[in-house]
């Protein structure tokens, strides 16, 4: 379908790429994580449109097919964003799944947007409620000092980096839980990211704080996260973003590292439809 043009409040022409399956069903968005794409939840859309679901997945600002302004990589704006697919489309009655970044988008749409037009929320090995480590945050499972490692390694060399990350993004205890040419595929997508969205978007997600955002959710919710998962650890973020939204629902995969929407795609999906069906 045509591209979408955000209403963000920072740069209100930036188009947005989406892919729309239509129809009637509830409508379902699917936020995709660093640095990929929306074509990264190829295993997700068409379980859910066969479930009767109307599937709309976008690739953020500065990633896959969307525009790449030199700015806009604060999640302020990504939610606006995301608030100007919904009004676009004219979509009610949905249900937010964010993957890893993209939880930060469902959290911070939420508390900046209100409800409105929400079902219910998703977080899928997601960032929320604050990755980075500090006085103020002891849990944080990202120390200043990996988060330096990676802006570093981004910016030396990408293919090097890409290479490593997508490694560490699919494996649980040192073991690739997806084949080479699923591992190759989410490369590919990655170095169609813009350096300065890669590298905006990686500090956004590493230092903005959605505590806050995460008691504005009143919405049924799903946490659901990888047990295995060593870029985002499930102690740090999906656990405390269980314990923060009352009464949101838990599904631990067993075994599973990040990219599990890929990996353990039928226990994915299974608890998503589930989830979706209640």
């Amino acid at each position: 379908m045509p591209d979408v043009t955000a209403s963000s409040g920072l740069l209100s022409s930036t188009k947005v790429h989406v892919e729309d399956s239509g129809g009637s069903g509830r409508p379902v968005v699917l936020i995709h994580g660093w640095p990929l794409s929306g074509e990264s939840w190829g295993e997700q859309v068409g379980p859910l449109s066969a479930a009767g679901y109307r599937v709309v997945a976008y690739d953020r600002r500065g990633f896959g097919r969307s525009d790449k302004p030199s700015k806009g990589y604060d999640y302020d704006t990504l939610a606006d964003d995301l608030d100007g697919v919904l009004k676009e489309l004219d979509l009610t009655d949905v249900t937010l799944v964010g993957f890893s970044m993209g939880g930060g988008e469902v959290a911070r749409y939420i508390a900046r947007h209100g409800e409105d037009r929400v079902h219910s929320a998703v977080f899928a090995a997601a960032v929320p409620p604050f990755l980075m480590k500090s006085d103020d945050n002891p849990d944080g499972p990202l120390t200043e000092d990996a988060a330096k490692e990676m802006e570093d390694g981004l910016k030396e060399d990408r293919t090097t980096f890409f290479d490593g990350f997508t490694q560490d993004f699919f494996s649980a205890d040192g073991e690739l839980k997806v084949t080479e040419e699923q591992r190759q595929e989410a490369i590919a997508l990655a170095h169609q990211s813009d350096q300065t969205a890669a590298l905006g978007c990686m500090e956004a997600f590493g230092t903005t704080d959605f505590r806050d955002d995460l008691t504005k959710i009143t919405v049924p919710t799903l946490v659901i996260h990888g047990d295995s998962d060593g870029i985002v650890p499930f102690e740090g973020s999906g656990k405390r973003t269980h314990e923060a939204v009352a009464g949101s629902e838990l599904v631990v995969v067993e075994g599973a590292p990040h990219g599990f929407n890929v990996s353990h795609a039928d226990e994915f999906n299974q608890a998503l439809l589930g989830f979706l069906q209640r």
